[in-house]
Parts: structure tokens; C-alpha cells; sequence
């Protein structure tokens, strides 16, 4: 037999070890959003609990793995070689669409992903056969098209289901217990455990044995005899002693819930997606054993077709013990799955904040019926019924700085492990990712964590996020069908550049993940001190007033030299620092002012204004680089002498200057900060003088047209630097004087400055 199918094998093992870091990496989010989202212990032990969930549940997922054998595809119609190609296919589409959408921090659906691929692949594969070969049959008689259909449908149904059952579910809970459930708790809360551990241990622990390799069918036989008399045992045990627990011991008996639904959540998951991770790789490691016994009696491995591939599987327990240990480690230690994790918890937290996403028109417009939908609700609602819905759901301060509350993570967790390990028992491989997205956004909304400002953004991204999973759907059927194509012509050297192309691809991402993720921490950090707030400021005025001379350095020179590669560098240190200041405007100020609840006025003032001048600096930036590198790039006229010598003016009047402010920032003696005023004055006067040569080189047609505007707008754009820059450099000196005056930590010159002043 040829060797290229042994290393086929081992590019599929070493796909399935890849597709299960980036699988977990992408569906960590599903069990571990309600236990991040509500604070419920320390992240060590809510990872220990999901893995010792995922350990167990891997060990429950052997009757899965025909979905990857024969669920939209008849084995039977393709031969070994084929089939291997096909499973090749799969592989490679499943690796790069995984990582792709861990990059951007978007779940996805591993389930919809593989059942997609392995439609695309089998397509693929199947056409080329037809084209190559004279067999008389249609593409219809290789494709599984009602198995495919109903898996398909499954996973699309279940999420309406999950959004309607995660809404009413949490709309009744709080009902009941509303936002300060303590005294309600106290006597409801037993039952309640009871009740929902009772749930969590029927779908997770007994459904989940069905097709588990660690039971017989006679222990199942006697389970499905005695359900209802083992249920009643299992209700009044949990409740009994969640009773106990909570009364004597005086525990906190949600925290088990929550624990206890990750745990269970995690080994539905294992249970239901280990197939997407290492099916693939099993029916084709099972593929290869067939045909080298085959080889070795002699016959044709060519012609050989893998009907074998339907019959009934039971997974080496190795194998799943092995992938269990990888999904575990990946847990831990995946960076990318902690961004999947905060776009959920993102969307489903309590109250305002930094936004992800921004609004739309299907958005506002959703929002705007809503309101007028409620509006018309509540003027036929009768005024104590009102008063009663109003007291149950005003909301109250989460501990430890919670996105949600115990309640609604229990909820969640609950009702997705119900409906996953539903689906698992069915044979149904529901998209788990879907389920407790939907469940969590339905019980978001029942909970009215979507408020009037932030609910137009929240939307938003819950269809951004569903879209993405639709554009799954069409991206992995697409990939794998040309993918499949390409190795089905290509052979051993396609094999080897898609291989490569898989390297590079996820060296990229890796790239792209880092830098994304490092602008999102940026971010987040909001000055917690009045020390760090002017820390802050200090760095930030000190790379305004660096990076301006540098930019304009880069485009005078860029304008010299005509040279193109240095004006786009510079438009892209200026597109950053906008960004940089822009998101400091929106994302920072408000939240940094509410958080420090600083007594003076006058700092807070200045601080307002440093950061709006700051911002205005950088898009006259943005301004000019543009403008300068759209001129390069079309290759219009150099500009003259005369104009460059014109500009080089005003950055020396600049440079001067910032070099003055910053040694007296250095020193803390600002005496001579008439010199900044004076630089303003002077580049003032100097716009004029300079609009007016460039109009008498155009009169005397020494200047082009596109030259002549864009010398003008480079003016004018300087001059908006120059006054924002004066601006700056006034409200810092004010800023720093304000703070030595007021601030709790003075240091000891300006403490003895005080106590002179005072004597």
C-alpha cells in the first residue's frame, strides 16, 4: 500500500490534536459563561470543575461517532482512496474556520462547521469521481440527503427552542425569587436545588450513559424499568440535603448549582462534540486498518469501497482518554478561548458599559418596536400588577462586581445542559454552542439586562453572532468542497501545500489574536487612581506631542522624496494613535470619572480636555497622512522647493517648541511657557503669509492643481494642530498645578509649597 495514505493518518492525527485546542478554544464559552458571568468561585476552580466534566463526558460520546462516518454521506459509494481525501478535506476546512473565528473572538458551531464539511468534502470528492469515471450514477446517490437534512434541521430548530425556553425560564425564576432572593430563597431555595440537580442528573448522568463505554445494557435496561422510582429518589436526596446544607451548614447552595451545571454542561459537551474534533480522524485511522488488511491478503485497496464505515462503533476508551487530556489542557491554557468567553458574557451582562458591538439599522429598529410594543402592553396592564412585575425585577449591586447574578447562571446552565444532553440521547448532534448562546441572550432578555442604553448594541451583536453562524454553514461547505476538489486533483503536492497553508494560516491568526487582544486590554483599563489617572495623562501627552513631529517629520519627508513606503508608515501610526484616542474619548473618560468620584472640579475639567485635544491632534493627523499618501500614490507632481521649505518652517516652529514645554514638564517649572503661546501666535501669522505664496505660484503656474490643494489643506491641518497643541500643553500644565494642589498624595515639593504659603 502506498505510504501517502500512513501519512495522511498522521496529518489527520496531528489535525484532530489541532482541531481539539481550537474546538475547545471556541466551545470553552458554552460551559464556562455562567460561572465567569456570575463571579462563582476563583477561575482555578471553575476550570478544575469543567474538567473533571469534560473527563467524564468524553468517556459518553462513542455513539456519536457515526456522524462522522455516515451521517450525510453513504460510505459505501466511495472507495479508500476517495474516502481518505474526503476526510483530509474536512480536516484542513475545520482547522482554518476554527481558528478564524477564535481570532475574532466569535462562537461558532463546531457541530454546523463539521456537518457542513463533511457535506462540502463528499460533494467534492463524489463530483470528481463522476467526472473521472464512467459509473452511470448522479451526485444524489453518494450524498445522505435525508440524514443530512434532519441533523441539519436539529441544530437550526434548537435555537429558537433554546431562546424561547432560556426566556421563559428566567422570566418565571425571577418571578419568584427577583433580584434580592435571599428571603425567598431561604424557604423556595432547597426545592429549587433539588428540582434542578435532579434535571442536571437525568440528561447529564443518565441519558448520557446511552452509548457510553463505561455501561452495560443490562445496567441501562434496569435504569429505563425504574426511572420514575429512581428520579423521586434522586429529587428527594438532592433536595434533602441541599436542605441541610444550606440550613445547618449554612452554605450557599446556587454556588453547587452553578458548579454543578458546569460540570454537567462540560461533559454534554464532551459528550456531544468530541465526534467534531476526532471523528474524522477515527473513521479514517478505521479506514486505514480496513484497507491494509485488505492490502495485505492481497486485494485492491483502489477499488475497494468502505461500506464497513456504516456499521455500528464503539471508540477506543484511549483515544477518548487522549482526547480528554488534550481538550483539558487546552482549557487551561488557550488564550483565545477566554475572548469567545468575554463576547458572551459581553452581551449577556447586567447594566452598561463598554460596548463590542455597534448598533444597526435592524437594531434600532427592533429596539424601537419593542418600546412601542411595551408602551401599548403597559397602558392596559393594571396599575398593582405593574407595581407587583416592577418590584420583582428592580435590580440591585452585584457582588464582586458580577455581569449577572446566581439566579440567571443557574438558569442558564441548567436548561442548555437539559437540551444538549436531550439531543445527545436522541443521536441529534445538537450545536452546543448554539443552545447556550440562545439560552443565555433568551434569559438575558427575560432578566431586562438589556436596557434602553445599551439594548440597540446588545442586539446587535446577538445577530452578528448568528449571522456569523450562518456565514459558517456557507464558508465550511464552500472550503471543504474546493479544498476536496483541489486534492482529489492535485494529489500528493496538493496535500502538501494545504498542509503548509495550515501552518502559515494559524502563525497568522496567532499574530492577529495577540495585537487584537492587546487593543481590547487597552481598553479596559481605566485609571483607578487619581496617582495612575495623572500618570496617565503625563504618558499620553508626551506620545501626542512625540508623535506629531515624528508623523510630520515622515511626510515632509515622504513629500521630498516621493516616497510612498515612508508616508504609509506614518498613516499608520497616525490611524493608530486616532484610534488609540478615540476609543480613550468614548470608552475611558465617563467610566473613569464615575469610578474615581474625584472632589475637584478643575482636575476633572482638565483631564475632559486633554483628552479631546488630544483626539483632535490625531485626526488632523489622520488628515494629513491621508491626504499626503493618496498624492504619492497616484503619482502626482513633486511638490517644489518652495513648498517644502514652507512646512519645513512650521515643524520647526513646532519642534522648538514642544521641545521647550517638555523640559519645562520635565523640571515642573512652566515660567516659560510664553514661548508655546508665542509658537501659536507665530504659525498663526504665518498661515496667512503661506496661503498667500501658494496663490501666487498658482497665478504664476508654478503649481499644479492637485499640489496647490493639497499644500493648502497641509496648512490649514497644521494650523488646527498648532492651536490644539497649545490647548494641550495649557490644560496639562493646569492639570499637573491642579493636582499638586489637590490631589490626597502630594509629593514633598509641592506638600512644602502649601505649608509656605500657608505661613
Amino acid at each position: 500500500m502506498d505510504s501517502i495514505y500512513l501519512i495522511i493518518v498522521i496529518i489527520l492525527l496531528g489535525l484532530a490534536t489541532l482541531d481539539l485546542i481550537v474546538g475547545v478554544s471556541n466551545d470553552a464559552v458554552n460551559f464556562l459563561n455562567s460561572s465567569i458571568g456570575s463571579r462563582v468561585a476563583p477561575l482555578w476552580v471553575i476550570f478544575t470543575v469543567a474538567s473533571i466534566g469534560v473527563l467524564v463526558g468524553v468517556l459518553f460520546s462513542s455513539g456519536m461517532m457515526e456522524v462522522a462516518r455516515s451521517g450525510v454521506f453513504y460510505p459505501e459509494k466511495f472507495t479508500f482512496p476517495a474516502i481518505m481525501i474526503l476526510f483530509l478535506a474536512v480536516m484542513l476546512t475545520d482547522v482554518i474556520l476554527l481558528d478564524l473565528f477564535n481570532t475574532f473572538g466569535l462562537p461558532t458551531s463546531t457541530t454546523v462547521s463539521l456537518v457542513f464539511e463533511l457535506l462540502g468534502a463528499a460533494v467534492a470528492v463524489a463530483l470528481f469521481t463522476l467526472w473521472t469515471t464512467e459509473t452511470g450514477e448522479q451526485l444524489g446517490d453518494f450524498i445522505n440527503s435525508g440524514k443530512a437534512l434532519a441533523i441539519i434541521s436539529g441544530i437550526f430548530i434548537s435555537i429558537a427552542i433554546a431562546f424561547i425556553v432560556g426566556s421563559i425560564i428566567m422570566y418565571f425564576s425571577r418571578l419568584i425569587f427577583s433580584f434580592n432572593y435571599g428571603k425567598t430563597f431561604r424557604f423556595l431555595g432547597a426545592i429549587w436545588s433539588g428540582l434542578a440537580l435532579t434535571a442536571i442528573t437525568y440528561f447529564a448522568i443518565f441519558k448520557g450513559l446511552k452509548g457510553s463505554v463505561l455501561v452495560t445494557a443490562e445496567t441501562l435496561a434496569y435504569l429505563e424499568t425504574n426511572m420514575a422510582t429512581t428520579l423521586l429518589y434522586t429529587f428527594v436526596g438532592w433536595t434533602v440535603l441541599m436542605a441541610l446544607l444550606q440550613h445547618i451548614f449554612r452554605v450557599k447552595i446556587l454556588k453547587i448549582i452553578v458548579l454543578a451545571g458546569t460540570a454537567a454542561l462540560a461533559m454534554a459537551f464532551a459528550g456531544n462534540d468530541l465526534v467534531n474534533f476526532i471523528g474524522v480522524f477515527m473513521a479514517g485511522f478505521d479506514s486505514f486498518k480496513i484497507a491494509s488488511e485488505v492490502a495485505a491478503s492481497g486485494g485492491n485497496i483502489n477499488t475497494l469501497y468502505m461500506g464497513d464505515l456504516a456499521q455500528p462503533v464503539v471508540a477506543n476508551i484511549g483515544w477518548l482518554l487522549g482526547a480528554g487530556i488534550i481538550m483539558v489542557l487546552a482549557l487551561w491554557f488557550s488564550k483565545k478561548s477566554r475572548s469567545v468567553t468575554d463576547t458572551e458574557v459581553n452581551l449577556a451582562r447586567k447594566g452598561e458599559g463598554i460596548e463590542r458591538f455597534s448598533s444597526s439599522p435592524l437594531s434600532r429598529s427592533i429596539v424601537r418596536s419593542s418600546l412601542n410594543f411595551s408602551k401599548t402592553i403597559d397602558q392596559v396592564t393594571p396599575a398593582p400588577v405593574k407595581r407587583f412585575l416592577e418590584n420583582r425585577f428592580e435590580p440591585i449591586a452585584l457582588e464582586n462586581s458580577a455581569s449577572f447574578d446566581l439566579i440567571r447562571a443557574s438558569v442558564n446552565l441548567t436548561i442548555a445542559a437539559l437540551l444538549i444532553s436531550l439531543g445527545t440521547s436522541l443521536k441529534l448532534p445538537l450545536s452546543t454552542t448554539y443552545v447556550t448562546f440562545m439560552v443565555a441572550m433568551g434569559s438575558s432578555l427575560a432578566d431586562r439586562a438589556w436596557g434602553r442604553e445599551s439594548a440597540v448594541y446588545r442586539i446587535n451583536g446577538v445577530l452578528t453572532v448568528v449571522a456569523g453562524w450562518l456565514l459558517t454553514a456557507l464558508i465550511a461547505f464552500s472550503a471543504s468542497l474546493i479544498i476536496g476538489l483541489f486534492l482529489a486533483w492535485g494529489g500528493k503536492i496538493a496535500i502538501a501545500v494545504m498542509v503548509l497553508l495550515v501552518g502559515f494560516l494559524l502563525y497568522k491568526s496567532g499574530r492577529m489574536h495577540t495585537k487584537r487582544k492587546s487593543k481590547e486590554e487597552q481598553l479596559q483599563k481605566v485609571p483607578s487612581s487619581e496617582v495612575q489617572l495623572v500618570t496617565s495623562c503625563n504618558e499620553d501627552v508626551r506620545l501626542v506631542l512625540e508623535k506629531t513631529l515624528s508623523i510630520y517629520k515622515s511626510v515632509l519627508d515622504g513629500l521630498r522624496d516621493e516616497d510612498r513606503k515612508t508616508v504609509k508608515k506614518a498613516m499608520t501610526e497616525a490611524y493608530d494613535l486616532y484610534d488609540k484616542f478615540g476609543d480613550k474619548r468614548t470608552y475611558e473618560v465617563v467610566p473613569t470619572i464615575e469610578k474615581m468620584q474625584m472632589n475637584a472640579l478643575d482636575l476633572e475639567q482638565e483631564y475632559v480636555q486633554l483628552v479631546d485635544y488630544s483626539y483632535e491632534i490625531t485626526k488632523s493627523l489622520k488628515a494629513i497622512t491621508e491626504s499626503t499618501f493618496r498624492y504619492i500614490d497616484n503619482n502626482h507632481t513633486a511638490f517644489t522647493k518652495e513648498q517644502l521649505d514652507d512646512l519645513r518652517t512650521i515643524f520647526k516652529i513646532l519642534t522648538e517648541a514642544f521641545d521647550s514645554y517638555n523640559q519645562m514638564d520635565r523640571e515642573g517649572n512652566y515660567s516659560q511657557f510664553s514661548k508655546v503661546t508665542a509658537m501659536r501666535d507665530i504659525i498663526f501669522e504665518l498661515y496667512s503669509k503661506l496661503n498667500k505664496r501658494q496663490i501666487k505660484r498658482v497665478k504664476a503656474n508654478e503649481s499644479t492643481t492637485r499640489s496647490s490643494i493639497l499644500f493648502l489643506n497641509l496648512v490649514n491641518e497644521s494650523k488646527i494642530i498648532t492651536l490644539q497643541s497649545s490647548n494641550l500643553m495649557k490644560s496639562h500644565r493646569n492639570f499637573k498645578e491642579n493636582y499638586a494642589s489637590t490631589g490626597p498624595e502630594l509629593n514633598a515639593k509641592a506638600l512644602l509649597k502649601k505649608i509656605t504659603l500657608n505661613l
